[in-house]
């Protein structure tokens, strides 16, 4: 029976184990999906030693960028934002190739296409491997981008620059950290959220909870909010045509 599965740190949030033996099961494939909750990538290669049967796997934080040195070889769109969320494992012998893709790129474009007509403003949370997959598809939609980082030389603004004129020049808001995620469900990117109106956009990438703060005060203002489930379920299909081609 082939092996697939999910590395990162924490894994409580995810769904994609139960994603992939639902439909397994659903779909009478004889395969199973693993979640291997690891706190560094240093424990990477015993995983592959100790599970002969594995063959694929998804990424998930904080690992989608630290992978990279990791692998023999990248799909073109993988390597052209730096970053990763599906690995393939070609076993030769008692050695193996691994080989990266990123599939949050087709997830999260057909997740926000549907919302972007008449946006020409993007402003982006976190500057991850997420982010780099935000990025890279609304500016090919042709919309302008900001990141928003803790540290100062890793975005555009702080948390601490943006102002609400920031808030309402940028009509489409991506949250691309963790802030929020089950179980930190109370927790909330700290933006101001008082300049938000019904003409603004914001896509959550966390899908647990099904709505987080950051939503539901987009929501109570009007704002049309997205979470990430659909992004999650569309990687997930593309990354299983990836390991079976």
């Amino acid at each position: 029976m082939r092996k697939f599965g999910l590395i990162g740190f924490p894994l409580s949030h995810s769904f994609s184990k139960k994603y992939f033996t639902d439909k397994f099961e659903a779909e009478g494939i004889e395969a199973e999906y693993c979640n291997f909750p690891i706190e560094s990538l240093t424990l990477l290669d015993e995983i592959i030693r100790s599970e002969p049967k594995l063959v694929g796997f998804n990424v998930s934080i904080p690992y989608k960028t630290f992978i990279i040195p990791l692998l023999d070889c990248m799909e073109p769109c993988a390597k052209s934002i730096q970053s990763v969320n599906t690995v393939c494992i070609e076993r030769i012998g008692s050695s193996w190739n691994l080989k990266g893709a990123n599939t949050d790129v087709i997830g999260f474009k057909e997740s926000i296409e549907p919302h972007v007509k008449g946006h020409d403003q993007a402003l982006i949370l976190g500057t991850g491997g997420s982010a780099k997959a935000a990025l890279h598809v609304l500016q090919d939609m042709g919309i302008e981008c900001n990141s928003v980082s803790r540290r100062p030389d890793e975005g555009d603004f702080t948390y601490e620059e943006l102002t609400a004129a920031d808030i309402w020049e940028h009509s489409i808001i991506v949250n691309c950290t963790p802030i929020g995620m089950f179980p930190n469900i109370d927790a909330a990117p700290d933006i101001p959220y008082e300049s938000i109106t019904p003409e603004h956009v914001l896509f959550d990438m966390i899908y647990n909870p099904a709505e987080t703060v950051f939503l539901r005060n987009g929501r109570k203002r009007g704002a049309t909010t997205i979470n990430g489930l659909q992004m999650l379920e569309r990687q997930a299909e593309e990354s299983w045509k990836i390991w079976n081609s």
